[in-house]
């Protein structure tokens, strides 16, 4: 067979992920802090890109709303306007000053108080302003204030213990003492180092150190400078009169304790389940770490990127938190400007490129506030009995069904949940959150989601009583009665999940009263 060239036409399609697109799935799947720093580098690099500055005294709006029914129906499609903001307070006649009232108080500090007129008065007595110091300037050691120093700051562990070393200990070798065991204190309050090593680098006998020790121990907090759990919740026993023998012999015991072994506790301490139970009781009121209460851990809150609230209709209004969205835009009289006076052919180029880029970052952010808007609405309309009813009613949902529902791509709806949030009136939830597997119905009809599962679980175990303890068997009897069918196994994973004890363990807390 003879090998011969030829020439063909094909059409084909195919998708090449263009640097437009790439950018595009790339701000889909940031959160909005990450969003805001790209954006920010963005207007860094782009002439011709700025930031939107909304009017202050406007109120905030969402961006771009759909209605729902309470059945998860669309009362219209708004995706293209933005609903009107109610308005949030009223500006009353006795809230406002007139315009009379207004002119009165606008009076400059010089139509009230003349330094001519004061200096003179002073000098008929024999004084003078000038005469307080060089150039009219207090002599007042104080008088250059850092208002810095005033602001009021929360006091920290160390400052609380140093304001009553400087009190309660006099000698000020014993106060060096007290110093560098404040220095050896974790966060929790416990004293880590050696006192052996204070007592070498300071020269000293290792018993002063220890007899500094013991009355810093009697600082607030108590608890404070222990070296181990048993001594902290001595040390607090101790301050409430409360540390008589069996309780020494209890804190002497706490691996037993822990294991919750009721039987041997009882025959060591020789008391009863009462009397143990009683005393457990007061060892569970004692603050293990007293520490931490000095230490200040800021929340960063979560701010969601979808808001929801119910309409006065029934139904539910769903819209993008625009606090999340960078507000940018093109400046155009700038592009016409320097396009003007562009000359050569490398200008021309990286203007055309820049304000394409501008227009594209544009054009990309919308299209993202619209995709995010169309994911969380498909979300509300197909979980809405969750929003009704509670989590016991969360249905068994997955990408695919999000995806088919507005005719996207799976990645695509998992890009626009990944790191966003939505407020709902049961609160803020991340939207992979109502994405959960579906477990069959042991009598037939629709599945059961796996969170709800969960959570039956968890309410089956909180309402059982102490001589009542539930099996993982038992709860398969009782979730297969309520049409659920789900494996011992499957419970198991699920209750370890929730940090929830097996039957044998909440059997031994019930018993001793944790």
């Amino acid at each position: 067979m003879a090998l011969s060239l030829r020439l063909d036409l094909r059409q084909t399609q195919s998708l090449v992920m263009t640097p437009q697109l790439q950018q595009a799935v790339k701000l889909l799947q940031l959160c909005h802090q990450e969003l805001a720093l790209y954006v920010e580098r963005e207007i860094e690099q782009n002439p011709l890109l700025e930031r939107d500055e909304p009017d202050r005294e406007e109120e905030p709006k969402a961006v771009g709303g759909t209605e729902l029914d309470r059945d998860g129906d669309r009362d219209g499609d708004q995706d293209e306007t933005e609903p009107a903001a109610p308005d949030t307070f009223e500006i009353t006649e006795t809230g406002t000053l007139s315009a009379r009232e207004d002119a009165i108080l606008d009076t400059d500090y010089d139509n009230l108080w003349h330094t001519e007129d004061a200096n003179r008065g002073f000098g008929e007595a024999g004084l003078s302003f000038a005469n307080w110091g060089v150039g009219g300037r207090s002599n007042f050691p104080d008088s250059n204030i850092d208002l810095e120093q005033t602001v009021a700051r929360e006091a920290n562990l160390r400052d609380h213990l140093l304001g009553q070393l400087n009190v309660d200990i006099a000698d000020p070798v014993d106060r060096i003492i007290g110093l560098h065991l404040i220095d050896l204190l974790d966060e929790a309050g416990y004293l880590i180092g050696d006192l052996a090593s204070i007592a070498s680098l300071l020269d000293c006998d290792v018993a002063r150190v220890e007899a500094t020790l013991e009355r810093l121990q009697r600082f607030d907090p108590p608890g404070i400078f222990a070296r181990g759990l048993a001594e902290c919740l001595a040390l607090q026993l101790r301050d409430q009169n409360r540390l008589d023998g069996a309780m020494q012999a209890l804190l002497d015991h706490l691996d037993l304790l822990a294991r919750h072994d009721s039987g041997a506790l009882k025959k060591t301490l020789a008391v009863d389940a009462r009397v143990l139970a009683k005393m457990v009781a007061e060892i569970r009121s004692l603050d293990p770490k007293p520490g931490l209460a000095f230490e200040l851990t800021i929340a960063q809150p979560v701010t969601p990127d979808v808001l929801m609230r119910p309409q006065a209709d029934g139904g539910w209004l769903v819209e993008v938190n625009n606090e999340t969205l960078p507000l940018v835009l093109v400046n155009i009289p700038y592009h016409a400007r320097v396009s003007r006076e562009a000359r050569r052919r490398e200008e021309k180029a990286y203007i055309a490129e820049r304000f394409q880029a501008a227009n594209w970052l544009v054009k990309a952010l919308h299209q993202r506030a619209n995709t995010i808007l169309k994911v969380a609405t498909e979300i509300v309309r197909q979980q809405g009995a969750f929003f009704v009813r509670g989590v016991q009613h969360l249905k068994p949902l997955v990408l695919h069904d999000i995806a088919e529902a507005i005719g996207m791509h799976e990645s695509t709806v998992s890009r626009v949940t990944n790191n966003k949030y939505m407020a709902t009136p049961r609160g803020i939830y991340e939207l992979k959150y109502f994405f959960t597997p579906a477990i069959p119905s042991s009598v037939g009809g629709d599945s059961h989601s796996a969170e709800a599962v969960r959570f039956r679980i968890k309410t089956l175990i909180d309402e059982e009583s102490a001589d009542g303890v539930l099996s993982d068997d038992k709860i398969v009897g009782i979730l297969d009665q309520e049409g659920i069918h789900i494996a011992r196994r499957t419970v198991a994973k699920y209750r370890e999940a929730m940090r929830i004890p097996s039957s044998v363990q909440r059997r031994r807390e019930k018993a001793v009263g944790v």
